[in-house]
């Protein structure tokens, strides 16, 4: 099982083009089947790829007729030896050739040109779909992954990674697919002409592969860093980004450009860094090329000159020998590129490997309509296995009851509502609704059953019609109303420029918090759900909006199994049932009155809240 330890940077191994293969043929074979639905379009563009390398292959020869036939002193002796031209003059001949030409190049560009737009298509395609895989997948991951990840390189890896592989799809693997086979297709050739020249021509390739790996293993090394570090540098942007109004209101605007800067700095090191081994590359493929060219020229010269090949021969081996070290002059970019799209499938797979912690068991069901009977038994939980935040926790609640937990911030009031909601699993015990372990419900027909008002409700920057379907996305606009008038919400949002269609700022920024949490509380109504879990509701709203708030949450929690976490103990002095948690043990339990007459830990804090309020009365101070 992938865990989230491989999300952690990893350190660079040195790694040769060879060595990534085995995680390029890994990538392909997990996508298989996205791959499978684009075979239409693969195979025009392999026979166009096809059509394109063979007319590569023809490109040079009627160079070579020109050279052999007609520019030579005895053209009626030679053209005789090609009976299908015989009786053409000279200048028709050339024209016939030059026309040829044309005919190869047009054709083959049309060729490269459905071979390019298909596998870029195809491609486009395939890295939709796996875009969207990756999305769902880091969505459905615990958030014990989460709390471990950075926002900002997830956002990197469904961006930045997925493009990149994209890019280099079209732009590196295909043309060094094509070049490699027209470089076999062309030794072929070669070969059939003269094998003495062909021999010369690829003496120099061991010496080109040599150096080429040496230097591919640096480059590599280098990009993967690059990677991490932009990884980096998005979760740098988006933290800070998404704690605008704190880091403005601290000023530390220099400490996180600071910061930023030296990511920025260092991938820009590694980013020059890869450009240079990559020009030393090109360079010295040149400086071989150069070489070759050369010892290819000389000798051929010679077999010329001896009568053993024609000036079309060698004409023939030239053009070759340009054409086939063309690509390789700038292999070094194209593994440059392979070597960053590498890194990226690596980091794509990294979180696709891994396997959330909570996911629906092999034989889970689908969860039937829940009254809302919940019992924890003997529930012990921990984030980390050494440190437990829950110990033996057990209670029983019946449907429609008020639960209220109470206590010292830390002491495992939202842990044990996050338990509820199947966001973390016990480590021993278990929790059942209605009498059944709810491991044995599948996730998502369990948890649409809960819904869940929070201190601070997240809104997103859509429309609050949007807003609040989010909660049942079956809900009709009538149920988006009756639910907005159910949370005190629908007299404002008719007071807004567009009325239910009026577009949010990110996290409801343009909302007071007031408004806010009607609006959570209308997503939260339009649910219907059994069980409500209420996490600190109306903790910092002013008075008025706090009762329009408590009169919404009233009608929301009627009939419905309630666990209310709150420091205010005189907003839940109503609870069926209340639980005193300290050190992530329940201490007290019982009603109001239970827990008053055993002048315990709770009446303690309820003496302590009562006389701050009352002093706070004489001071003539809102509490």
């Amino acid at each position: 099982m992938a865990s989230q330890d491989s999300m952690k940077t990893k350190p660079n191994k040195t790694k040769s083009i060879k060595a990534a293969l085995p995680e390029i043929t890994q990538f392909l074979r997990r996508f298989a089947p996205q791959i499978r639905k684009q075979q239409k379009l693969l195979i025009v563009s392999f026979f166009g790829l096809m059509a394109e390398i063979g007319l590569h292959l023809l490109e040079p020869w009627p160079l070579k007729l020109i050279f052999d036939y007609i520019l030579v002193a005895d053209f009626q002796t030679k053209i005789s030896e090609l009976p299908f031209l015989a009786g053409f003059s000279r200048v028709t001949l050339v024209t016939i050739f030059s026309v040829g030409l044309i005919a190869i190049v047009g054709l083959r560009a049309c060729a490269a040109y459905f071979s390019v737009y298909g596998m870029a298509l195809a491609a486009s395609n395939v890295l939709t779909e796996v875009r969207n895989q990756l999305y769902s997948h880091i969505q459905s991951l615990s958030l014990s992954f989460h709390h471990k990840s950075k926002t900002g390189d997830l956002i990197s890896r469904v961006t930045s990674d997925i493009d990149k592989i994209r890019e280099v799809t079209v732009m590196a693997l295909l043309p060094l697919f094509a070049n490699s086979l027209t470089i076999i297709g062309m030794i072929i050739v070669m070969f059939s002409l003269h094998w003495e020249l062909a021999a010369i021509a690829i003496a120099l390739f061991p010496l080109f592969i040599l150096f080429t790996f040496r230097l591919t293993t640096r480059i590599r090394t280098v990009v993967k860093s690059q990677r991490q570090r932009e990884g980096t540098i998005a979760a740098t942007a988006a933290e800070s980004l998404g704690a605008i109004k704190v880091v403005q209101a601290l000023s530390l605007h220099q400490m996180l450009e600071k910061s930023f800067a030296n990511e920025n700095r260092q991938s820009l090191q590694a980013s020059v860094k890869v450009r240079k081994l990559s020009a030393g590359l090109e360079r010295l493929v040149e400086l071989l090329v150069g070489l070759a060219t050369a010892i290819v020229l000389w000798r051929g010269v010679h077999l010329v000159l001896e009568n053993h090949i024609t000036p079309g021969d060698l004409l023939i081996f030239v053009n070759y020998f340009r054409i086939a070290f063309k690509p390789m002059r700038v292999l070094a970019k194209y593994i440059g590129q392979i070597t960053k799209a590498t890194a990226s499938s690596e980091r794509i797979l990294d979180i696709l490997n891994t396997v959330p912690d909570i996911r629906d068991r092999r034989f889970a069901i689908h969860a039937p309509q829940i009254r809302g009977c919940v019992e924890f038994d003997n529930v012990t939980f921990g984030y980390e296995q050494e440190k437990t935040i829950l110990k033996n926790i057990n209670f029983k609640v019946f449907p429609g009851q008020h639960i209220a937990l109470v206590g010292a911030s830390g002491g495992g009031k939202s842990t044990l509502t996050s338990l509820l909601l199947r966001l973390y699993d016990p480590t021993t015990g278990g929790i059942f609704v209605d009498c059944h372990d709810i491991r044995e419900y599948k996730l998502q027909s369990y948890r649409r059953q809960i819904t869940v008002v929070l201190q601070d409700s997240v809104l997103f920057a859509a429309s609050i019609r949007d807003n609040i379907v989010y909660g049942d996305l079956a809900a009709t606009d009538r149920d988006i109303e009756q639910a907005a008038r159910l949370a005190n919400a629908h007299n404002f949002i008719m007071e807004l420029p567009q009325g239910y269609d009026t577009i949010l700022g990110e996290r409801g920024c343009t909302l007071s918090g007031g408004q806010r949490q009607r609006i959570a509380i209308a997503r939260a109504a339009v649910r219907n759900a059994p069980i409500v879990i209420l996490d600190e509701p109306t903790t910092g709203l002013d008075q008025e909006s706090e009762y329009l708030v408590n009169q919404a949450l009233d009608r929301l929690t009627s009939g419905k199994t309630t666990f209310t976490i709150s420091h205010n103990l005189k907003a839940i002095q109503e609870a069926d049932l209340i639980l005193y948690m300290e050190g992530g043990q329940i201490l007290e339990k019982g009603t109001h009155n239970q827990l008053m007459h055993l002048s315990g830990r709770y009446a303690a804090m309820y003496a302590l809240q009562s006389a701050v309020d009352n002093g706070n009365k004489a001071l003539g101070i809102n509490s």
